[in-house]
């Protein structure tokens, strides 16, 4: 085995000496698990001449672990590690392939995980953060015969509920190797991080649970699941920009379609979150994702007016609930009432609003980035009844915000509709 950069942590030296041919491992978060995967895919490359395929559920992902690879090539005085960027191309669309082609002729190769480049190659495979792959069920029936003569699988991720692919996988009665590292056991072998700490830090009991505890919490209350949530990503979506970071000027989206907006109005617990969309045909296409925190009322109006008039905006929706009242009341006296609009956060507002957006998410019908914040704060808001039999929709209040990036984006989804005066709710009752 190649000596690594850093000493290894017990799990993951456990990890790369499993030398099973079907191994799969559910760790948490940051804690070196990627690591130990490249670390033991260069080691088997370099001994066996054989080659790697390595599919994330994104081109980013991608390219983090594929830098991995590379520095554990760097150990090795002799090996290869320049990285090949080439176009790959699987009928008619684009993928990015990054190889690292060694000494001995194999090779490592870094792709974002779909059916058709699951099925393009006949190599060892791994599967990283398999459980947030976009169409997993595909992938899985697509990748397997590419290996049944003899490869090696392996799979990673950190949960995504009961019931999907990787669930069925880690819990079945099967011929897999199995690894189980919660940030318990990751902390025991090493990992220098404080559970304290970070468990307080993240104010989020059942994202701690599966992010940190490898625990499959049952989706059952989550009004948007996370294969209906995979199943709308789309690598070729950018991901969002915080306030202090966007340069209206130099942004690079021109429209072609029509474009709607959504804002959801904080200051000082919850961030404000603009929502801009472009719908081409049926399918909305979010187009910017911004973040205001703790930004004053005045600079969110200004930012609010310039991205409508630069991106020709038909209409807005906006959070008029409290502290966004003046905001909205002002748009709408500058932009019109066919323009712009108050939405007042009622029981039956939020009804609608969440109805619009799980039918989106559920008939695919909208593309957004492979971005773990958006991804959980989708995730977050929960459908409730109330005592009194009130339906309910809401989401923990945690460190990155009170499902506004949820808010925003259905206000964009409402302000697409005709802009009838009185939204029509669908009864949740039973």
């Amino acid at each position: 085995m190649v000596a690594p950069a850093v000493p290894l942590y017990g799990f993951q030296r456990r990890w790369v000496t499993d030398r099973s041919r079907f191994k799969i491992g559910n760790m948490p978060r940051q804690v070196g698990k990627s690591f130990g995967v490249a670390l033991e895919v260069v080691d088997d490359a370099l001994e066996t001449g054989d080659d790697w395929v390595l599919l994330s559920a994104g081109e980013r992902q991608s390219k983090e672990l594929m830098s991995k690879v590379r520095m554990h090539c760097q150990a090795y005085a002799h090996a290869a590690s320049k990285i090949d960027t080439q176009d790959y191309w699987v009928y008619g669309i684009r993928y990015t392939l990054l190889t690292i082609t060694l000494p001995n002729g194999a090779r490592i190769m870094g792709l974002p995980a779909n059916p058709d480049t699951a099925r393009g190659f006949s190599a060892n495979v791994v599967l990283d953060e398999f459980a947030f792959h976009k169409d997993p069920d595909r992938i899985w029936k697509a990748l397997f015969p590419t290996v049944s003569r003899g490869f090696k699988i392996r799979i990673i991720s950190t949960p995504a509920g009961p019931g999907n692919r990787f669930h069925q996988l880690f819990t079945g009665d099967n011929e897999w190797s199995k690894h189980f590292v919660d940030i318990y056991q990751a902390v025991a072998d090493g990992v220098p991080h404080n559970i304290e700490e970070l468990r307080k830090a993240l104010d989020d009991e059942e994202a701690w649970q599966q992010e940190f505890e490898g625990k499959f919490i049952d989706e059952a209350s989550a009004w948007l699941t996370y294969e209906m949530i995979a199943a709308c990503q789309s690598d070729s979506i950018a991901g969002e920009i915080a306030y202090a970071d966007f340069d209206l000027d130099a942004f690079p989206f021109v429209p072609t379609g029509r474009v709607f907006a959504g804002m959801d109005i904080g200051r000082k617990k919850d961030l404000t979150v603009i929502d801009l969309e472009e719908q081409l045909g049926d399918v909305f296409y979010n187009r910017l994702t911004l973040i205001l925190p703790k930004v004053k009322y005045s600079e969110q109006r200004e930012t609010l007016w310039s991205i409508l008039r630069r991106f020709k905006a038909e209409r807005v929706c906006i959070d008029s609930t409290g502290i966004g009242a003046q905001i909205a009341e002002d748009t709408v006296e500058e932009f019109g009432q066919h323009g712009a609009e108050e939405v007042a956060f009622t029981l039956p507002a939020k009804q609608d609003l969440a109805v619009r957006m799980k039918r989106k998410f559920e008939d695919r019908l909208c593309r957004v980035p492979i971005c773990r914040k958006l991804r959980d704060d989708l995730h977050s808001v929960k459908k409730t009844t109330t005592a009194a039999g009130n339906i309910r929709f809401d989401a923990e209040r945690t460190k990155d915000g009170h499902a506004d990036r949820f808010w925003a984006k259905s206000l964009a989804f409402m302000a697409s509709d005709a802009g009838a005066d009185e939204p029509q709710f669908i009864s949740l009752a039973g």
